[in-house]
Order: structure tokens, then C-alpha cells, then sequence
């Protein structure tokens, strides 16, 4: 597939279905040091007059070291059939093994040396915008503390959409 530039506005897009359950691939770094994984937690919207997508990462993963470096990120989906190969970069750490080797996925550098992969049929180039540390005396709703028992708390990250690209 040939990913396209195109306009965020004439996306038809149900962010529930897309993020939820089809989930998607959170990139962060450049070059040669970089690191992705599976998020299904996060949204997209406007925000600050600018179009934007905020991703929630654990502060324990991998990525998220990446994403505390880096000033960018893209948020890469994919067509059902790699849906397998999503749950296992979900499941593994790159500090422990080239996952990305094992599902076969081929890296493409994007304008501004962000990576995403050339099966993605859809890709979002993001500047990262703000961060917010979700912490449980935030939490208004006491039901929300079950997703972490192990205390594992993740970070709000809000990157403006600097590019969308679709496959063609």
C-alpha cells in the first residue's frame, strides 16, 4: 500500500471502533532508536483549535520512554488481518526482543523521521502538544482504581495532527 497525504476532514472515522476495538500502533522516536506498541485506550478531536489525538501509555512500557524524549509520535491502524500481529506487539517488550522483526511488519520513515509501518492503512503524524500524569486522586469515579491494581498509572499524552496519510 501507498500512504497518501490527505485532509483530516474528510476522514469517515468511528474512533470508538478504530482506538477500542481494532486498536492501533503508538510510534515514538526516529532513526534508529524508536519503539511502538498496541494502545486501544485514547481518542481524537479538536482541541486548541487544531485537530488532535490523545494516547494513554502506561508509564512502565517501553514506549513511553520514547515518548518522554521525543517531540512527535504517529498513531498507525490497520487493515483486520493484522490484528494478530497488533496483539503480539502489545504482549512483548522491545526492550526484550525485536518484536518488530518477529511480526514481519516492514518500518517506514515518515516526513520528519516518524515511523509508522507500510501495512498501515491509515496514520495520523502527531507534535506532541501537552502531557498529564493520571494520578488516582484524580479519579472523581472510584470504580476506575480496578484497572490499576498494580499501581502502573498512565500518561495523557495530546499531539496535534500535523498529517494524516491513507493508503491507497
Amino acid at each position: 500500500m501507498i500512504l497518501k497525504e490527505i485532509p483530516t476532514s474528510s476522514l469517515e472515522l468511528n474512533p470508538f471502533l478504530a482506538i477500542g476495538k481494532d486498536m492501533m500502533l503508538v510510534t515514538s522516536g526516529g532513526g534508529t532508536s524508536w519503539n511502538t506498541l498496541t494502545a486501544s485506550w485514547g481518542g481524537m478531536g479538536e482541541l486548541w483549535e487544531r485537530d488532535v489525538i490523545f494516547i494513554f501509555i502506561r508509564r512502565s512500557r517501553y514506549t513511553h520512554e520514547f515518548l518522554e524524549k521525543s517531540g512527535s509520535f504517529t498513531c498507525s491502524f490497520f487493515p483486520p488481518e493484522y490484528k494478530d500481529k497488533l496483539l503480539y506487539l502489545g504482549t512483548h517488550s522491545g526492550r526484550d526482543e525485536n518484536k518488530i522483526a518477529k511480526t514481519g511488519l516492514t518500518c517506514k520513515i515518515l516526513r520528519g523521521e516518524r515511523m509508522t509501518f507500510e501495512e498501515a492503512n491509515l496514520v495520523f503524524s502527531c507534535t506532541k502538544a501537552s502531557k498529564t500524569e493520571i494520578l488516582p486522586e484524580q479519579f472523581i469515579d472510584p470504580s476506575i482504581a480496578k484497572h490499576y491494581d498494580n499501581l502502573d498509572y498512565h500518561t495523557l499524552y495530546v499531539g496535534f495532527v500535523d498529517v494524516t496519510y491513507a493508503a491507497f
